[in-house]
């Protein structure tokens, strides 16, 4: 008996639906993946560079938008079962989530770019990134698993969480830079670099969380 019935479904009889869902994939992983480079030429102060990465990132993040909502709509077209549906629907959102969190960091640092950041705080939200877009590609992997191979969906969906784990680790050495470095840098960029800090946690609890829902499907 097939327990993913839904994903298969989904490759096989709704054709342009499934185009668009992997595009949308492919688009959530990219801007991760420009997060990465707009993370590491401001870490570098490469200014110019960060500047045109982040634009990239606000184009791709507009596109997944777009998508969503063709897929939506096509979805509300197709005679579907309703658990087809509804998972579908899921793993569109989360994608869509994520790509509002990579958003919302991408708009920090671009707030950050003319001030001066300890180097030390730099590296490790640099690590942070690295660990996000292992995280993301995982994720990916691991959706795209679903219906052809399970147990391959379930093991990358296992790597994403340890991902999780090391920006979690991250994260609470990043806090204590802020409390090290709070007489050399002012309190407004602590906050941004705060909420900078926060986005990139919400990226890893976002991939975490589809992770999880992509186990429970093979529970299903």
């Amino acid at each position: 008996m097939n327990q993913l019935s839904w994903f298969d479904l989904f490759r096989k009889e709704q054709e342009s639906t499934n185009i668009l869902a992997q595009k949308q994939i492919t688009k959530a992983i990219a801007t991760v993946t420009e997060l990465k480079h707009i993370m590491v030429a401001f870490s570098e102060e490469k200014k110019s560079e960060a500047e045109e990465h982040i634009e990239n990132l606000f184009e791709n993040e507009a596109e997944i938008d777009d998508i969503r909502r063709t897929i939506l709509n096509e979805l509300t077209k197709q005679k579907l079962p309703s658990k087809y549906r509804q998972n579908v629907i899921h793993i569109i959102k989360c994608l869509d989530v994520l790509a509002d969190h990579v958003k919302d960091s991408a708009r920090n640092i671009k707030v950050l770019l003319n001030t001066k950041i300890p180097k030390e705080i730099l590296d490790v939200n640099v690590r942070i990134v690295d660990a996000l877009v292992q995280a993301a590609v995982f994720l990916s992997t691991a959706i795209e698993m679903i219906g052809v191979n399970p147990p391959q969906s379930l093991e990358f969906s296992k790597k994403v969480d340890v991902q999780e784990h090391i920006v979690d680790e991250e994260y609470l050495k990043v806090k204590a830079l802020f409390l090290k470095y709070s007489d050399a840098v002012d309190v407004a960029t602590l906050v941004v670099l705060k909420d900078l800090l926060e986005c990139l946690e919400k990226i890893a609890d976002t991939c975490a969380d589809t992770a999880d829902y992509i186990r429970v499907l093979r529970m299903k």
